[in-house]
């Protein structure tokens, strides 16, 4: 006794969708062919769970519970009061390579700038090590550093904002 086409077409389905699974694969695509004029093309994706965001609000000490419209508006006008991206700043001094960010020239030393600090354009700002060499990295421009956005002795990336200079 054989099975008709569709029935072969759903266990090969499944046996596909098995074999995803089995082998922790995101995406896999078959074609079958039966013939000059007749094929099956299959292509299983397996999407990633994505679990909701928790969405934390916090209430007025003295709001009467009956007020939940008036939190609705608090909580649309919270992602316009969120942070600019440090990268997008204007000022905004980036790594240009992937290393190890030190704020001071050798352990134990003190830093080359710190927050509110005057640099002049060229000045030494901090060092990111990269394969065993110490590479300075200047100011772009003369002004106040604002914000140091790595530690010392953090791994940076190239193109990863490092300080902010206004």
């Amino acid at each position: 006794m054989t099975k008709n086409p569709n029935e072969q077409d759903v266990a090969f389905i499944q046996a596909l969708a098995e074999l995803l699974n089995k082998n922790e694969l995101t995406e896999l695509a078959v074609k079958r062919e039966y013939g000059e004029d007749d094929s099956l093309e299959v292509r299983v994706v397996k999407q990633p769970a994505v679990a909701a965001a928790p969405v934390y609000m916090q209430a007025p000490a003295a709001a009467p519970m009956a007020a939940p419209a008036a939190a609705a508006p608090a909580a649309a006008a919270a992602p316009a009061a969120a942070p600019e991206d440090p990268a997008k700043h204007p000022g905004a001094v980036t790594s240009p390579m992937v290393g190890t960010a030190y704020l001071s020239p050798e352990p134990g030393a003190s830093a080359f700038v710190a927050v509110g600090s005057t640099v002049t354009e060229g000045q030494t700002l901090l060092i990111v090590e990269a394969m065993k060499t110490m590479n300075h990295i200047p100011a772009p421009k003369a002004g106040t550093v604002k914000r140091i956005l790595v530690e010392d002795g953090t791994p940076v990336e190239y193109g990863a904002p490092l300080m902010i200079i206004e």
